[in-house]
């Protein structure tokens, strides 16, 4: 047992992640044990497999090479899985990794076990190093490579532990009746009853009190320029949601949905705007009265900044008949 110390370590704590994962997923061992899973094992375990003997390579060098080749073999199981029916997922990744691990450690044990002069690591690293047998500029060589490797190490946990803040954005979205991309209103008569779903998902790390504003439009587009010809207020409501995180293992969910029922009594080719604010809602010119029509104001440039991008909006083509 004592001269495979290092790889039955490896094994357990590789099964260990494995539970830990499924079982207590934001136990803080996820962490400690997951880093070395991913930074260290990989590597360690294929360097000990293909250089079993003590003076194939010295103590700082499979501790470079297990660093360096873990962080090779990690992205190309990625790579390989990528090309596979599973993807790159949580469950395929740690298990694969895991499976990498345990497999190159008995093959370790097995060259192991068959070596003349095997490599086991000790504890006493004036031994392991052979530091009273080096020279003076072996002596300083060895120390910057170790305190390389230390920052190597600090730095990867840093940015590990803490990771970059994602990109922030809102989900907005309208769907149809049946909770689909598809059988939307387009075609009504007057006073029909439609409707859809209007849903937002918020991600920009911070609580956002959002306005979503209705418009009905009728407009074309000449020279290069777009000319609005009705512009109806039609309706108006606020929401006030929580940051909820990306979840890119499971399903997506929503987290706001609202079932909007609508009428229109005027017939007519409209495009049905919904803007969405974050926030702050520019004041228009007057009250915001149901179908009142705000053509000719500053309102306008709402719809303008929407088909330039400069609001985050939605929009539906509706065509209204007479009875």
């Amino acid at each position: 047992m004592k001269r495979i110390w290092d790889f039955l370590t490896v094994i357990l704590l590789s099964i260990l992640l494995v539970v830990v994962i499924y079982i207590f997923p934001e136990s803080i061992l996820r962490k400690v044990i997951g880093l070395p899973f991913i930074l260290f094992f990989p590597g360690y375990a294929l360097v000990s497999f293909l250089f079993p003997e003590r003076r194939d390579l010295d103590v700082i060098e499979r501790i470079a090479l297990s660093f360096g080749l873990s962080i090779a073999i990690t992205p190309l199981i990625g790579l390989v899985l990528n090309y596979t029916p599973f993807g790159i997922r949580l469950t395929p990744i740690l298990l694969s990794l895991a499976f990498f691990n345990i497999v190159f450690s008995i093959l370790a044990i097995i060259r192991r076990l068959r070596a003349r002069d095997p490599f086991i690591p000790r504890i006493d690293l004036k031994e392991i190093i052979g530091w009273e047998e080096l020279n003076k500029i072996d002596k300083i060589l060895t120390v910057i490579l170790i305190i390389a490797i230390l920052a190597s190490i600090i730095a990867l946990i840093y940015i590990i532990v803490t990771p970059k803040q994602g990109e922030k954005f809102t989900e907005f979205y309208i769907l149809g009746e049946k909770g689909k991309a598809s059988d939307y209103p387009t075609n009504l008569r007057v006073g029909q009853n439609a409707t859809i779903i209007i849903g937002i998902v918020n991600h920009e790390y911070r609580t956002v009190n959002y306005t979503v504003e209705i418009w009905l439009v009728n407009a074309s587009y000449e020279n290069n320029k777009t000319i609005i010809h009705h512009m109806y207020f039609f309706d108006r409501f606020s929401v006030t949601l929580n940051h909820t995180p990306i979840n890119i293992e499971g399903n997506w969910t929503p987290q706001w949905e609202r079932r909007y029922t609508f009428h229109i009594d005027k017939p007519g080719k409209y495009k049905m705007w919904f803007l969405l604010f974050k926030d702050y809602v520019p004041p228009l010119p007057s009250k915001p009265e149901k179908m009142k029509d705000y053509t000719g104001t500053p309102a306008e440039k709402r719809i303008l900044d929407a088909i330039d991008g400069k609001i985050q909006s939605l929009n539906l083509n509706i065509v209204v008949k007479s009875i």
